[in-house]
């Protein structure tokens, strides 16, 4: 019972003595706050002098402070689409291992016009193709991309490199609007290594500019897997190359003739990457991914398989410090989860319009480029276009089957603090058929945003 008294004793004079170390790196209000917490007798100090035992575990705290920044800022992954620093940070005093806790709350409002979208993003699959009193405008307001996060970085003594244990959340798990908790990622990589549930290695984190809408530009591929991930980086940093076994989403049409089997081989994307100018980011990246899809043909009983490919190009340019530049284009077969605008949408194969007993991949390509004009160091603003497109092959299968989709955007961002933000955009999209038959819409966006 003593020694249980002693460590609580212990342990809220640490917290105590330095409950709110602030690292002052930085010119802005946005540091995150370390609180330093000892609760093994072997981390702390003793001393028959108090003034003795105060400038020890100043000293020792102020290290832990700026190795656990040092930690989750090195941690943080580019991107617009990925979360911003923690506003807290809890750590031992050696740093052997601490945990940030952070994420943001996002409040989007959205009026559509000429045909509103039913979708809360704006994705041109969801166009529709025939205008109706229910559909001309609407109005729109949504949270559900509000996220949290969770991130343990542990130091082994057995291993070189830090174990990064990372978890996010959102609450798009249900239906639109049910506000349904959802598992975003949920990995732990050391060494190069990632394993678990992320963001395919397929997607350029970098390559895709800031939007108030969630989906963003059409051609992009911003989409979730379980996956096992090995990442290296060699020539001084300027050199990146990753591979990838991820658990396959299929997606076909398979008619009359086919039924859907589980699958039996992951895909497999990989890519290539060059970094250069000031802090090496910028960057180019070659990315290619092998698919290999399963089915069953009823007809003959049997299960067959087929090859589905796609090669991309990315990148974000620095011109100069106020001109940004984001590309991608992805070319390929069967492989509409590389594709956002054709995830879910049943092309990565359909039955051969001349012979239905027989089943194909389908050629698609997409791409999309941006700029953004870094105005103010807290002002921005930025616009683009991106594109996809579906090819007939044999023939259309279906009339009414989806050709092509297109989708622009213009926005402005502003700062209000570090961690306030607001936001106004316009966008607009348009679907056409294979039958030539097309429709349009446009949406106004405002954001207010707040990270913690």
């Amino acid at each position: 019972m003593r020694k249980f008294l002693l460590l609580c004793f212990v342990a809220g004079a640490a917290l105590t003595t330095s409950a709110q170390r602030r690292i002052l790196e930085r010119k802005d209000k946005s540091e995150p706050t370390v609180y330093i917490i000892s609760v093994k007798e072997s981390d702390t100090i003793w001393s028959n002098n108090p003034a003795a035992i105060h400038h020890q575990m100043t000293a020792s705290n102020n290290q832990a402070v700026k190795a656990a920044v040092a930690d989750h800022r090195g941690a943080l992954r580019p991107g617009a689409r990925e979360v911003e620093e923690p506003s807290v940070i809890f750590a031992n005093r050696n740093n052997s291992f601490s945990f940030a806790i952070g994420g943001f709350v996002a409040l989007r409002a959205s009026y559509s016009f000429d045909d509103a979208v039913d979708n809360i993003d704006m994705v041109p699959y969801d166009i529709p193709l025939a205008t109706s009193f229910a559909n001309k405008q609407a109005l729109g307001m949504d949270a559900t991309t509000s996220r949290v996060y969770m991130r343990a970085i542990a130091h082994p003594s057995r291993l070189r490199s830090p174990v990064v244990v990372y978890f996010d959340a959102d609450f798009r798990g249900g239906s639109q609007g049910s506000y349904t908790p959802r598992l975003r990622s949920g990995y732990v990589s050391f060494m190069g290594f990632t394993m678990g549930r992320d963001v395919t290695t397929f997607c350029d984190l970098k390559a895709s500019p800031t939007t108030i809408d969630f989906q963003g530009p059409n051609a992009y591929n911003f989409n979730f897997a379980t996956l096992l991930r090995y990442e290296m980086t060699f020539l001084n940093n300027y050199m990146k190359f990753g591979v990838a076994a991820e658990m396959p989403k299929v997606s076909g049409t398979y008619g009359q003739s086919f039924m859907p089997v589980p699958q039996r081989v992951p895909d497999f994307p990989a890519y290539i990457q060059v970094m250069w100018g000031k802090n090496h980011r910028s960057h180019f990246r070659a990315s290619g991914v092998l698919r290999n899809m399963y089915l069953y043909n009823d007809a003959r009983k049997t299960t067959t398989d087929l090859l589905g490919w796609g090669v991309q190009a990315s990148g974000n340019i620095y011109i100069i410090d106020m001109l940004q530049l984001f590309m991608n284009g992805v070319y390929g077969q069967g492989i509409t989860p590389y594709i956002q605008d054709l995830t879910g949408a049943g092309l990565d194969f359909t039955p051969n319009p001349a012979d239905p007993q027989r089943i194909q991949t389908m050629p698609m390509w997409g791409w999309q480029a941006a700029a953004q004009f870094n105005i103010l160091p807290n002002l921005f603003v930025s616009g683009g276009y991106s594109m996809v497109q579906v090819e007939r092959k044999n023939g259309a299968y279906a009339d009414n089957e989806y050709r092509c989709g297109q989708y622009a955007f213009g926005n402005v961002f502003y700062s209000i603090t570090p961690r306030l933000k607001v936001a106004a955009e316009y966008l607009w999209g348009k679907r056409k058929d294979m039958n030539g038959d097309s429709n349009h819409a446009s949406r106004i966006n405002l954001l207010v945003k707040y990270n913690f």
